[in-house]
């Protein structure tokens, strides 16, 4: 649900600036002229947050303010008092009254958002069913690490992305960084000097604009302790040391929510092809199982049945791949969709090997597959 947000201003220009100040989260802000236009719009629109001017014609804002309070349906509203640096006494006067902060004029956006993000929870805007990015999509990523060969080593292992991947040495670098373009996903490591990363994250999640980016903390193997101190933290995931880049990309794309079903999945020409990848890792195995059942929900109400999986790649035939293909049998089953199996000579003869495949039937191709439905 979209923050509300009332500002009660006689001044135009700082009704502009709060406007502008919280045009890039996912909030509407209402505006008044004074007390008696923000009580209307108050009990109309029951804002989450008012900020509110001092002093103002027609009913200022101490007397707006004490009305507020004395009704029960207002009274809980967080109020933010905006005033000039002489009214900052009568500010701490009228505190008792039920102020939760106060800003003195002239303010940054910065110290607005802030104060703001501290009572209520504000989100990046974007629209009500935006379209999700796909694994192929850019996005940019930071790492932030003090040696220089480990930065270049993540570039290395997902240079195969169309990811923008950037460096820097130090959390003083990260939040520049951040300050003047907020990254997809930020890579910590935890062995900065100091402590560093810790109070990186903190920094990061005490900014509204940075509040929800996936943090991953990066740490050698062994580092149990370290590592357990970064979970404790908040940190989205650990990355353990030495990497391996296709659970990072897998992780990436998860806390990005980028969309890699096309990677193994095409629905077309009335069929859905399940095309399994030539080395069945457990990441790339569990990547697929978690799309099986929304594809086919998909495919099922495109008016698709009949499903086509695709193991003429894969290298190796192992337990996992067969319970990979059982459990995702049983859901076409449950769907009443009808399947069948397209692989390699040498993966027909390993499935032979297995009590739970033994008696698979393949065809040699995708068009003899299909042609058995």
């Amino acid at each position: 649900m979209r923050v509300k947000i009332l500002t009660v201003d006689d001044s135009k220009t700082v009704r502009i600036i709060v406007r502008k100040a919280f045009k890039t989260f996912d909030c509407d802000v209402l505006e008044a002229q004074n007390g008696v236009e923000g009580l209307a719009m108050a009990a109309k629109d029951t804002p989450d947050i008012i900020l509110l001017d001092i002093t103002m014609p027609v009913m200022d804002g101490v007397e707006m303010l004490t009305k507020l309070k004395s009704d029960p349906n207002l009274k809980g509203i967080p109020v933010i008092m905006l005033t000039a640096e002489a009214g900052r006494e009568n500010v701490m006067k009228i505190a008792k009254i039920g102020v939760r902060d106060y800003i003195v004029k002239p303010f940054k956006e910065e110290v607005l958002v802030d104060k703001v993000s501290r009572i209520v929870d504000l989100r990046p805007a974007g629209d009500s069913a935006p379209a999700q990015k796909k694994i192929d999509d850019p996005i940019d990523v930071l790492i932030v690490e003090d040696k220089p060969a480990i930065i270049q080593q993540i570039k290395q292992g997902l240079e195969h992305t169309q990811w923008d991947i950037n460096g820097v040495s130090s959390t003083g670098e990260a939040i520049d960084y951040c300050q003047n373009k907020v990254p997809d996903c930020l890579i910590v490591s935890l062995s900065l000097p100091s402590d560093a990363a810790i109070t990186l994250y903190r920094i990061v999640r005490s900014n509204a604009k940075t509040k929800y980016l996936p943090m991953f903390g990066m740490s050698v193997k062994t580092e149990s302790e370290e590592q357990r101190r970064a979970q404790q933290a908040g940190f989205s995931t650990i990355i353990t040391k030495p990497i391996d880049f296709e659970e990072l990309e897998a992780k990436i794309a998860k806390a990005v929510n980028l969309d890699a079903s096309g990677r193994y999945f095409d629905l077309s020409d009335g069929f859905m092809t399940v095309k399994l990848p030539s080395k069945c890792s457990n990441t790339s195995v569990n990547e697929l199982s978690a799309y099986f059942k929304t594809k086919t929900c998909e495919a099922v109400d495109n008016g698709i049945s009949n499903v086509i999986f695709d193991t003429q790649e894969v290298e190796q035939l192992n337990l996992e791949v067969v319970r990979l293909l059982l459990q995702s049998m049983r859901v076409c089953n449950e769907l009443s969709l009808k399947y069948a199996l397209a692989g390699s000579p040498k993966i027909i003869e390993e499935s032979r090997k297995f009590e739970e495949s033994k008696d698979w039937e393949f065809s040699e191709s995708i068009e003899l597959a299909r042609e058995s439905l």
